[in-house]
């Protein structure tokens, strides 16, 4: 049967197939709830399960557990503020007061529906816009990638509530963490005071795992006699007049993420934050406040991240270059299995382009019906009794930062920033611009350095490159307009161009 389907380009129809892609969706849900369990890991384990697998075997179940998991994440940030992933960070800011007010089930729903329709945005431009955007792709340099982590980071004053400074901080804070380790050129230790433990850096998850599961449980404690919030779950599927209400939203970060996607080396963690500012920044009289509780703060993050899916392939499948972490992880699976990703993949196998942008197709669908069913069980952790929930979540927080690398100094790392994410979170500190920092902290080091070596370390040179070519030039506006933003001198230009009118 299988070969009937490959003889008509829809091998991706083949019963087996589908089993596979449904088992793989359904699992990375559940992997992408988990904090501490991300998708790139999964993906590595499966390769080593999978190599001696037929290739559509293998790539139908890498891709539902790449669909699923990237919009697992979004769940335990809504219920329990703790992202499952880094492209639920901005999720959580909305979603969790949602959750706060008894609304779990609606937010649940609302992000499962947004982000369907985001896979299928980005799924349609890998389809039809593939060699387009991977030429545009290809045009951005070293200093147009470190603009971007600058204005991921500069972000953090859209994600801080009131200030901007405090934002800033955090921000910096977490780019210091990531500088933590061997320096990635020189190979010498950076901020490692001589230990050997350091030397491979601080991992990320336990970061966020601190900041974020940690931190909360701690925080959590001071209200443990508040009786838990009744979740209302009679409605789980979106009403038509919110769909329609947020689709040209949806429509605009969907596109934002397909193209960040497509940038090699970004993903769904800085697409969610983009479009989570472009919400922000354009929704003007939205029902309730962003940050406390905003349905277009979970529109927009959903949408985006799970365009940013279809996106990344789009590099990975026309060029060779991965788009993110799992990409890398699902070349390196093609590599095992004969198969040379570039632009002789799309002449010599076009099927097995075909294949990818089906099976991504029906992933999303199984995310659908997947997303929408179960939320009643999920939700029943936000009711449970904090005496029971908060140990339960440390407990969690610990073996899942120990998972990582087997390592017990990542629990002492994890309990650290917990403290410290404790700590700020009492004097009005936002943590979500701290795991960003650690997140894109490399990635800026390393473009600095190679746009720093393009200009053979010419200082003059290398500000002249920011302004001298089209894109460098946009990201650059784009840059000084938001620092600008975030100053007092903005109000007062804004109002003197209104009285100029």
């Amino acid at each position: 049967m299988l070969e009937a389907f490959t003889n008509f380009g829809l091998s991706w129809l083949d019963p087996w197939l589908l089993m596979l892609t449904a088992a793989g969706t359904l699992a990375g849900i559940y992997v992408g709830a988990i904090p501490g369990l991300s998708v790139t890991m999964a993906t590595s384990i499966l390769i080593s399960f999978t190599f001696k697998w037929p290739v559509n075997d293998a790539l139908a179940l890498i891709a539902g557990v790449f669909v699923g998991g990237v919009y697992g994440g979004s769940r335990t940030a809504i219920l329990l503020n703790i992202p499952g992933a880094p492209s639920a960070i901005a999720t959580a800011i909305d979603g969790y007061p949602m959750a706060k007010r008894g609304e779990a089930g609606e937010a649940i729903g609302l992000t499962t529906v947004m982000s369907v329709f985001g896979g299928f945005v980005g799924i349609a431009a890998l389809a039809m816009f593939a060699p387009v955007i991977s030429s545009f792709a290809l045009m951005f340099n070293s200093r147009d990638y470190l603009l971007l982590g600058l204005i991921g980071i500069l972000l953090v004053g859209t994600l801080s509530g009131e200030s901007f400074a405090k934002g800033a901080f955090a921000g910096a804070l977490g780019v210091l963490i990531g500088m933590v380790g061997l320096d990635p050129m020189t190979a010498e230790g950076r901020f490692t005071f001589g230990s050997i433990s350091l030397m491979g850096g601080i991992p990320y998850v336990a970061a966020m795992i601190g900041f974020f599961g940690v931190a909360e449980a701690l925080v959590q404690l001071q209200t443990l006699d508040v009786p838990a919030i009744k979740q209302k779950i009679d409605r789980v599927i979106p009403k038509l007049s919110d769909i329609k209400r947020y689709f040209w939203l949806a429509m605009r970060a969907s596109g934002i993420g397909t193209i960040i996607g497509a940038l090699p080396g970004t993903g769904g963690d800085i697409a969610a934050l983009l479009a989570y500012d472009d919400a922000r920044r354009s929704v003007k009289n939205p029902e309730v406040p962003f940050g406390e509780g905003a349905k277009e703060g979970l529109v927009a993050p959903e949408a985006a991240n799970n365009a940013a899916v279809g996106g990344a392939f789009i590099p990975m499948l026309t060029l060779g270059i991965p788009g993110d972490a799992v990409t890398a992880v699902i070349i390196g699976a093609l590599f095992i299995h004969g198969l040379k990703p570039g632009p002789l993949m799309l002449v010599e196998t076009p099927h097995l382009f075909w294949f990818t942008v089906g099976n991504l197709a029906l992933a999303n669908i199984f995310l659908l019906i997947f997303g929408l069913t179960g939320i009643r069980v999920f939700t029943k952790i936000v009711e449970c009794p904090k005496a029971i929930l908060i140990p339960l979540i440390i407990v969690l927080s610990a073996v899942g930062t120990y998972a990582i690398e087997n390592n017990p100094i990542h629990i002492y790392w994890m309990l650290l920033f917990g403290v410290l994410g404790y700590f700020l979170k009492t004097y009005g500190f936002q943590v979500g611009p701290i795991i960003l920092g650690v997140i894109l902290g490399p990635m800026m080091d390393s473009n600095y350095r190679r746009a720093m070596i393009g200009a053979r370390g010419d200082i003059g040179e290398f500000l002249w490159n920011f302004v001298s070519h089209p894109i460098s030039l946009i990201l650059s506006i784009g840059f000084v307009l938001m620092i600008v933003s975030q100053t007092p001198v903005w109000p007062r230009l804004m109002r003197a161009i209104r009285l100029q009118r």
